[in-house]
């Protein structure tokens, strides 16, 4: 158990986030984790191969990512217990793991859409919400932006903070290196399109598998931030996961997306446009569809607490495992 490492990147993500001089000057490891797969998939998924030899080429290409993600991070954890002693190789090992968190991050990117609908209009809110959901964003209204934004921060709140913390806290650095390996393997090729059907096969089944956890643990942070809000209902969160949560298409990103719908009254989810086609998927929540940038405010708000609880679990782990 790694909870003080977890503890420790979590401050530091809420604190600092990833620089914006660094990201330019040297990228983000998530970048550097997708150019592997990128150069994978160019090389081993060739139109003209079987299906069968794409799906053993993605099973390939998704352990050859996992293998160098492992070898990196022990060879990180390594070095830092030789050139720092304890407990300063924790603080060392926890700021090279906040990197692949998300928390400011995805606060910051899903404020700007709130910002731009208030300030600039429909068009400046269809512009910030492309750079965080992947469906077409021409096909949104102003409702349809802000609930677009919503799904997202319930979404990557699960997959993007818990996902990776839960996975910290179980295994070290290695085991947050080798989740966000498969996130992102599942973000760059697990889609059920003709040329990644086969390919990322194996990437779409391990992030189902590895997020199935999370998913649960974030619905329940959320529930849990609802109970100290008054501007949210703990209930009608509960409620809306126990009665649509399974019926989502994602098998995990149902849970977070009720517990966020029930808590402020909203529907999430719902038919929505990807690459020009409709997909038919359940309303997240019984409330009103009608969303708009107050209701990202007090999704932020919500999300923010649900961080703070979350922190709160791991300092109590960390806590118990030292008695």
């Amino acid at each position: 158990m790694y909870a003080s490492l977890a503890l420790i990147a979590l401050a530091f993500d809420a604190a600092w986030g990833y620089p914006q001089w660094l990201f330019r000057a040297a990228g983000h490891p998530v970048s550097w984790i997708g150019g592997l797969i990128a150069w994978c998939e160019t090389r081993w998924n060739g139109a003209r191969q079987s299906f069968a030899r794409r799906r053993m080429n993605g099973v390939l290409a998704l352990l050859l990512c996992l293998a160098v993600s492992l070898a990196v991070s022990v060879m990180l954890v390594r070095i830092a217990g030789r050139l720092a002693p304890f407990p300063f190789d924790l603080v060392v090992l926890g700021a090279l793991a906040g990197t692949l968190l998300a928390q400011r991050s995805l606060y910051a990117h899903v404020g700007a859409v709130a910002t731009a609908l208030e300030q600039d209009g429909l068009e400046a809110g269809r512009r910030a919400v492309s750079m965080i959901v992947g469906r077409d964003p021409g096909s949104l209204d102003a409702h349809g932006v802000a609930r677009a934004a919503i799904e997202s921060l319930a979404e990557n709140f699960s997959d993007g903070i818990v996902a990776p913390a839960f996975w910290l806290v179980l295994g070290g650095l290695p085991g947050i290196a080798l989740y966000k390996t498969i996130n992102t393997a599942d973000s760059m090729i697990g889609h059920k399109s003709d040329r990644y059907l086969a390919f990322g096969w194996a990437a779409a089944r391990l992030d189902d598998l590895v997020n199935l956890p999370a998913s649960r643990l974030s619905a329940l942070l959320l529930f849990s931030a609802a109970v100290l809000r008054s501007d949210a209902s703990a209930k009608d969160s509960m409620r809306a996961v126990r009665r649509d949560a399974r019926h989502h298409r994602s098998p995990n990103a149902g849970w977070p997306e009720a517990a966020m719908a029930g808590a402020l009254g909203l529907r999430l989810a719902g038919p929505r446009v990807y690459d020009g086609m409709c997909v038919p998927d359940r309303w997240m929540g019984n409330g009103r569809a009608q969303a708009g940038a107050e209701d990202i405010r007090a999704a932020l708000r919500l999300y923010r607490d649900a961080c703070l609880v979350q922190a709160g679990l791991v300092a109590l782990i960390a806590a118990l495992l030292s008695l």
